[in-house]
């Protein structure tokens, strides 16, 4: 069977390396690296195929250094503490460490993160971690802390045309092959500067047909059939996608709210997943605004669950285009979080306020449980009393939005009870 052209291509030396000029070029960190023999463990963070774990190998090579390689997919504390082991073995007088380089770090867990600590900090390796999620996010800050972060970039269309041009005229396979490459704007667009993926794109569409290969952009479009998306439901673009259909609703655009909607869909992620993004843009971001919002993402989600797609993404839509276009409030949201934020630091047992306590037994009673409460209906539906703890009397949790009608009914409404202690 033949090697795939990406794994054909796959360089070997720094000098054979494209893209990612501000770690490898004249004056590049990994140039530092190599020159001095000194490389700290390190994490790469960057979207698929722009090199991550080339790099490494490169690395490796080029000091000669034993290679360990792990999946954080497949690997678990066992296998790591194997490794661990093999690589004391390895290590010789004043030879460096080998490189233990992990695919995918952003999956270990904490026990796995913590199992590779005590080897890290010894230097009984050096640690190569390849990611596509933010590592302040995924990685355990006692590992973090003990290792530098690289951040790579997706492939400009430069950098894929010389991808493009090395592959054509230095593959041994593609040069039995005539191929005329009139248009690249289609191959560039699809990989999405992903460099694995416009080498996979370019040996499907060599392979889609016999005898000589004329490139065109039609001709792209029509081999993939949409089976190469932007979107990767399971990389760094399920999160920016999403990232940016959540923005574009709450900043009220329903032109690309519903434009990334379609590329979700498109790219097979799962419907009840962005019908549940979109209950809780309900209520964090439109909130008391729009109550009925809320009302109409949940039966958006009941729907999504009961009869799927296709139907399910005019569904989506409805609703999608509802939200955008709803007037916004987070004050729900604030209210809440600076609530739990006062509760989680407050080093004070607060008490209830007697007139507000429960008095199930005659003790209680006579303690003066529940003594001096008033039953708002006794009262027209309102009796002016202190519901806070004492020492919290008059904190402000909640702040109406007033910029919209909904909240602004509201604020006023709780001036008129209040008067001024809610102002």
């Amino acid at each position: 069977m033949s090697i795939p052209l990406a794994e054909r291509l796959r360089p070997r030396k720094l000098d054979e390396y494209i893209g990612q000029e501000h770690l490898v070029g004249r004056n590049g960190v990994f140039r530092k690296f190599l020159e001095t023999g000194n490389v700290p463990s390190f994490i790469l963070w960057g979207p698929p195929g722009v090199g991550k774990t080339t790099l490494a190998r490169i690395v490796a090579n080029e000091q000669q250094r034993p290679f360990f390689t792990l999946s954080a997919v497949t690997s678990g504390v066992k296998e790591v503490r194997e490794v661990i082991e093999s690589a004391k073995k390895q290590r010789f007088f004043d030879a460096k460490p080998p490189i233990l380089f992990i695919d995918e770090i952003h999956r270990f867990n904490k026990s796995q993160q913590d199992s590779l600590l005590g080897a890290v900090e010894q230097g009984v390796v050096t640690l190569i971690g390849a990611t596509t999620e933010n590592p302040s996010f995924e990685v355990i800050s006692p590992l973090l802390s003990r290792c530098q972060v690289y951040i790579l970039q997706p492939m400009n269309d430069q950098e894929l045309q010389t991808l493009l041009d090395r592959a054509l005229k230095t593959d041994l396979e593609l040069q039995e092959r005539e191929i005329e490459v009139k248009e690249t704007e289609a191959l560039f667009r699809f990989s999405g500067g992903d460099a694995r993926k416009l080498l996979n794109i370019l040996e499907i569409v060599i392979n889609a047909t016999s005898g000589k290969v004329t490139i065109t952009n039609d001709y792209v479009t029509e081999c993939l059939q949409q089976n190469i998306a932007l979107y990767d439901k399971n990389g760094e673009q399920h999160y920016d996608v999403i990232s940016a259909f959540i923005k574009s609703v709450r900043g009220s655009d329903p032109n690309a709210a519903i434009y990334y909607l379609a590329r979700m869909l498109a790219g097979g992620e799962e419907p009840r997943f962005i019908a549940r993004r979109l209950v809780i843009l309900a209520s964090e971001d439109i909130g008391l605004a729009n109550p009925n919002a809320l009302l109409l993402a949940n039966a958006c989600f009941d729907t999504v669950h009961k009869i799927g797609m296709p139907e399910a993404r005019i569904t989506l839509a409805e609703t999608t285009i509802y939200l955008a276009t709803s007037p916004k409030s987070n004050s729900a949201y604030m209210a809440i979080n600076k609530a739990l934020a006062m509760v989680e630091h407050d080093t004070t047992n607060r008490p209830v306020p007697l007139h507000l306590r429960n008095a199930p037994t005659k003790l209680m009673e006579q303690a003066g449980y529940g003594k001096g409460y008033k039953y708002a209906h006794d009262y027209g539906g309102f009796a002016e009393q202190e519901f806070l703890p004492e020492s919290l009397k008059g904190t402000k949790f909640y702040e109406p939005n007033t910029r919209n009608a909904s909240e602004a009914r509201i604020a006023e409404f709780i001036h008129n009870l209040w008067k001024e202690k809610y102002e």
